[in-house]
């Protein structure tokens, strides 16, 4: 991954470092896309929940301790953090760890709506930058016959995905409709992201 600092990349240009603070693919794909240079510093955190929180709190929460955990370590660089989480019914739920709680989850979304919440801040300590925002998408499944979840809880797919679905894998022939922004489904709301490193001047299209 190519180094920032002042340089155009793809027509965009870059004030400086861009780390994100995930060890998440998903949004590094969706980093490269938009054909950012950018480099990976990931933190472990603990991610439980705490007493009263709502969804949205905690991974507004999330989304600030990880991006502060690398901005601590490099101030002069712009850090972005995230994290995304899945709703149905007021229950929230994770990744699962095997076929039957993925096939548990995947019944619990089954012919429901259901909501996808991701938290991202993007922090730069040397000139006391730090934003954080919230971005919900509704997410409607279709009815999932149990032949299907025995297919798709036994491929890789829906392991290390909140929810146990991916939307832009083969997940996605579950979905009939979304409401909101598709990529925060995937794990970061580009647009909301891209339009705050612009007001902040970490990135800038070249004329």
């Amino acid at each position: 991954m190519k180094k920032a600092g002042g340089e155009i990349c793809m027509g965009i240009t870059v004030s400086g470092r861009i780390i994100l603070a995930s060890a998440s693919p998903r949004r590094a794909e969706l980093l490269e896309i938009m054909g950012l240079p950018f480099e990976v510093m990931p933190g472990n955190i603990d991610e439980t929940f705490r007493r009263g929180e709502n969804p949205r709190e905690h991974v507004l929460r999330l989304s600030e301790t990880k991006a502060l955990l690398a901005a601590r370590r490099h101030p002069d660089a712009w850090v972005l953090g995230a994290d995304t989480i899945v709703v149905v019914a007021g229950e929230v739920l994770g990744k699962p760890g095997s076929p039957a709680e993925a096939t548990q989850m995947l019944k619990k979304l089954s012919g429901r709506e259901h909501e996808v919440f991701t938290g991202f801040s993007i922090v730069r300590q040397d000139r006391g930058v730090g934003i954080c925002e919230v971005v919900g998408s509704s997410v409607l499944f279709r009815t999932i016959a149990d032949e299907e979840m025995i297919w798709y809880t036994g491929t890789e797919e829906p392991y290390d995905k909140a929810g146990a679905y991916a939307v832009q894998g083969m997940g996605g022939c579950f979905i009939r409709e979304i409401h909101g922004s598709f990529s925060n489904v995937v794990g970061l709301p580009l647009c909301e992201v891209v339009d705050a490193l612009r007001r902040v001047t970490a990135i800038g299209y070249e004329k």
